[in-house]
């Protein structure tokens, strides 16, 4: 018998289906909510037949936002975005859509709601990405009290956007000579890279569990590195030197 419905709203993306597997695993049914339901087909893998359904949803509309959250006893958001497009603005996406969703949870009578944000989130950050991540989770706070916020670091697995990523620009034909990457911070910046899987597992605890509700965690993985140290690590990984 499942222990409840658990929407998770963003849960066709990278993180989304580690947690789908992970919240079934625990006992409970989860509701994917996504804008392309006839894209996130495979994340029904997750359980076996009548464990995991999908609905559209987009959290800038608040009315699909409510339909998808009805008859939940918890949710969780992942919706972010690396880039904007169109109207999947970070104003919109992360800011809005997150509050969105806090506030559909009060509104609703669910008080169990996490909330993924990101290491580096604040209101008075330079960049658009971190500071609407900051804003958001201020607007989480006043809307629902009891969510809980998780800042995962860089989330690396298999199909992730990082390692992924910078391994295509080392590759990419043009960088055939000299592969040139970004050295953000001067290369010495750190961070401490997170296994999706247990970033799944602290979503589920966080929804299981009775000593989150209301507070705030930091994710990390078990060793730090500088972005030089991870640059080389891909430029080995792949068999092409980093000459920048």
């Amino acid at each position: 018998m499942a222990k409840g419905l658990v929407t998770l709203f963003g849960g066709s993306g990278f993180i989304g289906r580690y947690a789908a597997r992970t919240l079934v695993k625990a006992g409970y049914r989860v509701r994917v909510a996504v804008r392309r339901p006839h894209l996130a087909g495979d994340v029904r893998l997750a359980g076996s037949p009548g464990w995991v359904d999908i609905v559209q949803a987009n959290v800038r509309d608040e009315q699909s936002v409510a339909r998808a959250i009805e008859g939940a006893t918890a949710v969780v958001n992942l919706v972010g975005i690396l880039y904007e497009k169109g109207k999947q603005t970070f104003e919109a996406a992360q800011r809005d859509g997150a509050i969105n969703v806090a506030k559909a949870c009060a509104e609703a009578g669910i008080d169990r709601l996490v909330h993924v944000s990101a290491i580096g989130a604040s209101g008075e950050a330079k960049a658009d990405y971190a500071e609407t991540k900051g804003d958001a989770e201020d607007g989480i706070r006043e809307a629902l009290p009891t969510a809980t916020i998780l800042r995962p670091s860089i989330v690396f697995g298999p199909e992730d956007e990082f390692f992924n990523r910078f391994a295509a620009l080392a590759s990419h034909p043009l960088t055939t000579i000299a592969p040139f990457l970004p050295a953000i911070g001067g290369g010495q910046t750190k961070v401490q890279p997170v296994y999706a899987g247990d970033v799944a597992e602290a979503i589920s605890a966080a929804v299981s569990g009775d000593n989150a509700p209301g507070k705030t965690f930091e994710l990390g993985g078990p060793s730090t590195y500088s972005f030089v140290e991870l640059y080389e690590f891909i430029c080995q990984t792949i068999d092409r030197k980093r000459y920048a």
